[in-house]
């Protein structure tokens, strides 16, 4: 999987290169800044004159291209403005006018900052401006006169605090709309300046960026919360240093290798054998909608477990999905007898009082387990007497409100408005929920976070080129207990079950498109499967 690291984990990356004696400080900045241009002229090709092709040449060139592009780079107080500078210089030796822009003393930089705003001082082309009191914005960057580029770089991962000062306006919505309108481009060196790398949440305001440049890997705060929305196209480059291994670090839900075909001859029963419980009449939609998902996913067998005054309507609605009457507690201990079940899930469209009777029996089985919906709900007046009867084998897949009602303190330092970085993440809140609860939590959303007891934790981000909203369609939760409890069912860990259902919960409404309903879910999965070769 594709790791997500925190600023502080991608510092220790780059000082154990440095250590190590594998790279400088002054190295990794000038592979940055490369980077960075060279992302900008592969978002923005229109932006890239270098070359001697004709088409290129003065006589071919039209007005506007005979004009030297113009760059405003916006250096910070730290490592992230050196590598502004090395942004500078490059775009400056290929033709570029440059202003650049120190936000901070420049005495005060770190070592190899420092170094790189002198390689660019000594140029004498351009005046750096230290900015300590700011003046007015359209003073010095003269908007809205013809600017191409502004590069982002005051803070980068390294912010701690609100972003403050004269580079705030580009932080307004007049101001960006400004720039929108005379096709400035704004590139963001690492994260846009007011991001929180670690959690994706903004401190103060933020400067929104059309295209962020990162390197080595992608930062937890790039895929999660205001992340997406702030920065624009993401890029990573590599500057040469080597992946990280263990629990601590955050990965991208990739299913490679996870899932396998039914490539060897055996029965149903090889394959799981999954129960999900129903609601009573007229209530049986949800768990009817999960039944399939976990049938059409690779369980061997399904069963509902529905009330007698919900049988004649469920019958009339399934097929391939059998039927099992579970009125109450004493139905169920009977019924879970079968050792052949493997697999539970309860909680969609099951209701309270009725969540409150079975889920006690269901994990007394001490079996693969979901729990969603009621069988979460049923449990917000005493969240502890839920925990206190969790095993190691269940999944939990609350959204938000359910996610409050049973960690209100969690939800509630997440809600919390950040004064400062690192900001508490949804990563922390889920990581800290598992630790709580003792199993696997699917903390739902566009930016679906997984986590288990030990640490373990990954994102399954519907993001970027992988956002369907139209996701958010009334079943689809239950569509995704049920995928949990199909792979479980079929013999996956709960970690992986949780992390490969959500994953193929999006590429199913990516494969389906706008329109999409939650019946249309399952029906969905054997394209996909087929096109991961399973």
């Amino acid at each position: 999987m594709t790791e997500l690291l925190t600023a502080a984990q991608m510092r220790a990356i780059e000082q154990a290169a440095i250590d190590a004696g594998e790279l400088t400080g002054l190295e990794l900045m000038e592979r940055a800044g490369r980077g960075v241009v060279e992302a900008i002229f592969e978002e923005w090709p229109e932006l890239d004159r270098r070359g001697a092709s004709p088409s290129r040449s003065p006589g071919y060139l039209g007005p506007d291209e005979g004009k030297p592009l113009r760059a405003v780079v916006l250096c910070g107080p730290g490592n992230n403005g050196g590598d502004g500078f090395v942004v500078a210089r490059l775009l400056h030796e290929l033709g570029w006018e440059i202003d650049v822009f120190l936000y901070g003393d420049p005495e005060k930089l770190p070592s190899d900052a420092r170094k790189n705003y002198e390689r660019w001082a000594d140029q004498g082309i351009v005046k750096v401006y230290s900015i300590n009191p700011p003046p007015l914005v359209d003073e010095y960057l003269k908007l809205p006169n013809k600017i191409d580029l502004i590069v982002d770089g005051l803070f980068g991962t390294g912010l701690t605090r609100p972003l403050q000062g004269v580079f705030t306006l580009l932080a307004e919505a007049e101001i960006r709309s400004l720039l929108r309108k005379h096709s400035v481009r704004v590139a963001a060196i690492d994260t846009p300046s007011g991001l929180c790398a670690d959690s994706g949440r903004v401190i103060g305001q933020i400067i929104t960026a059309d295209l962020t440049v990162t390197f080595h890997s992608k930062k937890i705060g790039h895929m999660t919360a205001k992340g997406p929305a702030n920065c624009g196209v993401v890029r990573t480059k590599p500057i040469g240093l080597r992946s990280s291994e263990g629990d601590e670090i955050v990965r991208l839900v990739d299913p490679e290798g996870e899932l396998h075909p039914k490539d060897t001859p055996s029965n149903k029963y090889a394959h799981g054998h999954a129960l999900i419980l129903s609601g009573g009449s007229s209530k049986t939609g949800a768990a009817r909608l999960a039944a399939r998902g976990a049938l059409r996913v690779g369980a061997g067998l399904v069963t509902l477990g529905v009330p007698l005054s919900a049988q004649m309507e469920v019958a009339s609605q399934v097929t391939a999905v059998m039927i099992q009457r579970v009125e109450g507690a004493d139905d169920l201990s009977g019924v879970l007898l079968d050792e052949r079940l493997n697999t539970l899930c309860l909680g969609p469209g099951l209701g309270l009082e009725r969540a409150r009777e079975l889920v006690p029996v269901v994990l007394d089985a001490k079996r693969a387990t979901v729990l969603d919906a009621d069988a979460l709900t049923a449990f917000a007046d005493d969240p502890s007497a839920l925990f206190a009867q969790l095993h190691e084998k269940c999944v939990l897949t609350p959204h938000g409100g359910e996610f409050a009602r049973l960690f209100p303190d969690l939800s509630e330092k997440l809600a919390a408005m950040p004064t400062k970085g690192p900001a508490y993440s949804k990563v922390d809140a889920a990581r800290d929920a598992a630790k709580r609860a003792g199993c696997v939590i699917l903390f739902k959303g566009p930016d679906t976070v997984i986590a288990a007891p030990n640490g373990r934790c990954s994102i399954n981000a519907a993001v970027y080129e992988r956002a369907v909203p139209w996701l958010a369609t009334a079943g689809s939760g239950d569509v995704l207990a049920g995928f949990i409890a199909g792979l479980l069912a079929r013999g996956l860990e709960p970690m992986q079950a949780a992390e490969m259902a959500a994953w193929l919960h999006v590429e199913c409404a990516r494969s389906f498109g706008p329109g999409l309903i939650a019946e249309d879910l399952p029906e969905q999965l054997p394209k996909v499967l087929k096109q991961m070769n399973i």
